[in-house]
């Protein structure tokens, strides 16, 4: 893979504090419809299916938690690590996740990027306020992966108009 053009070269801009915190708010909105949409259904073929199953609410409730917390871990993990390199949150906000060429993370170190950031919780925060005051914009599951997470520039793109048509 080739490095994006420009990374590297003093005109990369990192996503700071407050953008990343944007992102994950509008990320947590969608993750979270999504995931509840998926139980429903899951639960409502489950409890249609297996009647019994329908009166056993702990094993219902089981069953959501372990689609919630798959599903979260899959929709940060899969979208950062594809060729997007950002979850939709973070395209709204123009930033990405790259590595420290400025290349597509995989998926392993997406997922251990994800899993990091439980030890930036377990610190009180600290190590998402990071992303604050390090010199690339890193917060510490960022730095423990080799990740960078940047700004990408909106482009304006020019329609074409026929011949002879005005605006």
């Amino acid at each position: 893979m080739v490095a994006e053009a420009g990374f590297g070269d003093g005109q990369t801009t990192y996503a700071g504090f407050w953008w990343r915190v944007l992102a994950w708010l509008l990320d947590t909105i969608i993750a979270t419809t999504m995931v509840v949409v998926i139980g429903f259904i899951v639960g409502f073929v489950l409890a249609t299916s297996y009647p019994d199953l329908a009166r056993d609410t702990a094993t219902l409730s089981l069953i959501g938690q372990i689609i919630g917390i798959v599903g979260t871990v899959l929709y940060f993990t899969c979208f950062e690590a594809s060729a997007l390199r950002a979850t939709p949150g973070k395209m709204l906000c123009a930033i990405k996740v790259v590595d420290e060429r400025g290349e597509r993370i995989s998926f392993g170190r997406s997922l251990g990027r994800y899993l990091g950031k439980i030890i930036s919780a377990l610190i009180l925060g600290i190590g998402f306020m990071m992303a604050g005051w390090t010199r690339q914009k890193q917060a510490l599951h960022d730095i423990m992966t080799g990740c960078l997470v940047i700004r990408v520039p909106r482009t304006v793109q020019r329609i074409a108009l026929p011949a002879g048509a005005r605006m």
